[in-house]
């Protein structure tokens, strides 16, 4: 009879594979113990790996059984035993190994732990800076270790569709030229050419450009960006991950028509029931800032405002009647409020503005009592008619209330979009457990920059403006109001209140992209000087071209209910931007900084 062949050094099963098939014989396992339990002589071990966990059981008869006794949680040790069917009554239907337990005949320990910093068991609340200074212990926690998995898998996903619908995967360069994105770049010192500096890529934006014009059609990446900005609960800091894409010879419906397919059934294949926008609508800029007050808001939430200015123009409202009389910019916004149509909520969200540095909110709300008139100090001053004719605008009913905000919008309506999602979230009225999408079209081209007095690019500097070359002139020409009126093939897709990706029709016309720059004050000579390789390339032969970039780790957060990105990254920063586990940024050494030919003036201590 032939002998069974020896075991692996540290398995021959993973502590996820055994199951009732395996009773009856020996096996190896290795893995980190989850925690030990003590049942009156009896000790259960709960042996962890990257695949699940085993049940180990040690008796006072087991010659494992002292070696059992010795470990303690997240010790690592090797397991020799039998595999056998667990008493009646304790299966646990929760786990895939629920059915078997391995009778420990040895115990070998393969390394033993310091008492924990963090907990790795249960999911206990702990300060996110110690969390991060020991991110190799958080990350082993059962939630944690599943988003990460989570996130390959999409990761995959999104590999495969845009595989399918022929896009090629090109990796770019990660040291490069600064470039315009909208933040700052990180600078990269170069030694071997003193004085200069390489950046890394706030996005591969001009690289995927050029591989247009190199002829290769339909171009994607799972691409690491760079931005030296402020952390924020949507955005790691430092550095992130995008889905880049672009597509040679196409219109903004022929991406849409490409890209909504590939995100909307990532979503569905990994929503977990939840629904999904089958058809994602089209929303103006302009009206999306109007009735939702944000250029990526959340549809799951039903409120849509209004513009109620003619019905205060006149009226005994004297602080919006003479607003609206001194400044033509003025306007007068309502925020419907279903079924908040009571004094004390009226006087919460009151007090919730001045919260917001704002001095308050005017409002209406209707009872039975006064019917269609409303109550409250507004619908008092306005009169009977003027608030039936509100609510009625409004879609308004007995039991609900109306909210004011007043100014010239392009101030105001961040905070009424504030605004509008409390109400929502106060009152309930956000359908949870869904995912609501939307493109948000017709950007504006340019915008104005207030602190340094010019006319700069709202968006992508490198999108094409519609109507081109002809518009840009002719809006030079009409002036200011003109040029800021000019919107741009730009496009974002948003979700749940989040923007999840950014993309635009671009501007692949030499003289066009010149005359875009000029409008905010650069030369030709700028334009040759800081988009040299994009400009060189346009004037051989450029194929129309357009694309966009998706967030990886904001759909991810999405998809795994996580509150912010930090969650479902590997080695996130803090929110100061610290990497805590690896002490970076951390100074350099003076032989460093000779090398690089560089002197550090650091701003002085206070």
């Amino acid at each position: 009879m032939a002998e069974a062949a020896p075991l692996h050094r540290y398995r021959s099963h993973t502590c996820g594979a055994l199951r009732s098939d395996d009773i009856g014989q020996t096996a190896r396992i290795s893995g980190w113990v989850h925690r030990v339990r003590d049942h009156g002589g009896l000790l259960f071990i709960d042996l962890r790996d990257h695949y699940g966990i085993t049940q180990v059981v040690a008796d006072p008869d087991s010659p494992a059984f002292k070696m059992a006794e010795k470990v303690r949680s997240e010790w690592v040790i090797r397991v020799d035993g039998k595999t056998r069917k667990r008493p009646d009554g304790t299966t646990n239907a929760d786990l895939p190994t629920g059915e078997i337990e391995l009778f420990a005949a040895e115990i070998e320990v393969l390394s033993e732990s310091k008492e924990l910093p963090v907990p790795v068991f249960g999911e206990p609340e702990y300060p996110e800076d110690l969390r991060l200074t020991y991110r190799f212990l958080d990350l082993r926690r059962e939630s944690l270790h599943k988003i990460i998995m989570t996130r390959l898998a999409i990761t995959r996903s999104i590999r495969a569709r845009m595989h399918d619908k022929g896009f090629n995967e090109f990796p770019t360069p990660i040291l490069t030229a600064s470039s315009p994105e909208g933040a700052r770049d990180f600078l990269v010192p170069s030694r071997i050419h003193p004085g200069k500096f390489y950046a890394l890529p706030q996005a591969p934006q001009q690289y995927k450009q050029l591989l247009m014009v190199s002829g290769f059609d339909r171009y994607f990446q799972i691409a690491p960006c760079f931005r030296d900005e402020d952390p924020r609960a949507d955005r790691l800091p430092g550095e992130f991950y995008q889905l880049d894409l672009e597509m040679s010879f196409v219109e903004q419906e022929d991406v849409f028509s490409t890209m909504e397919p590939v995100i909307r059934d990532l979503f569905v294949e990994f929503a977990a029931g939840r629904p999904v926008t089958e058809k994602f609508p089209r929303i103006p800029h302009e009206t999306a800032i109007a009735k939702y007050g944000s250029d990526k808001p959340d549809l799951r939430n039903p409120i849509e405002m209004c513009d109620v200015s003619e019905h205060f123009r006149g009226s005994g409202f004297k602080v919006f009647a003479g607003m609206l009389e001194k400044d033509p910019k003025v306007r007068i916004w309502a925020i419907p409020a279903p079924t908040g149509g009571s004094r004390a909520f009226c006087d919460r969200m009151n007090g919730w503005a001045q919260k917001e540095g704002q001095p308050g909110l005017g409002y209406i709300f209707w009872r039975e009592e006064e019917g269609a008139a409303g109550a409250g100090p507004v619908a008092k001053n306005v009169g009977p008619d003027r608030a039936a004719a509100i609510q009625k605008q409004c879609g308004l009913k007995t039991g609900d209330a109306c909210f004011f905000v007043a100014g010239d919008p392009a101030k105001f309506y961040k905070f009424a979009g504030l605004a509008r999602d409390e109400i929502g979230r106060e009152l309930k009225l956000v359908k949870e457990g869904q995912f609501a999408f939307a493109w948000i079209v017709d950007f504006p081209f340019y915008e104005w920059n207030e602190e340094d007095k010019k006319v700069d690019f709202s968006h992508n500097p490198f999108s094409m403006p519609k109507g081109g070359k002809d518009a840009l002139e002719a809006a030079e020409k009409a002036g200011q109001d003109a040029i800021l009126g000019l919107k741009a093939n730009q496009y974002d897709l948003v979700c749940n209140g989040y923007e999840l990706a950014s993309g635009s029709i671009r501007n692949h016309l030499p003289e066009t992209m010149v005359k875009a720059f000029e409008i905010t004050g650069l030369t030709r000579e700028d334009v040759e000087s800081k988009f040299g390789g994009l400009y060189k390339a346009f004037q051989f032969g450029a194929p129309p071209h357009g694309g966009m970039a998706a967030g990886i780790e904001r759909m991810v957060m999405l998809l795994t209910n996580c509150k912010t990105v930090r969650e479902v990254a590997l080695f996130p920063m803090n929110q100061q931007a610290n990497d805590l586990l690896m002490n970076a940024p951390a100074e350099a050494t003076q032989k460093q900084l000779r090398e690089l030919h560089i002197r550090v003036a650091a701003p002085e201590k206070k």
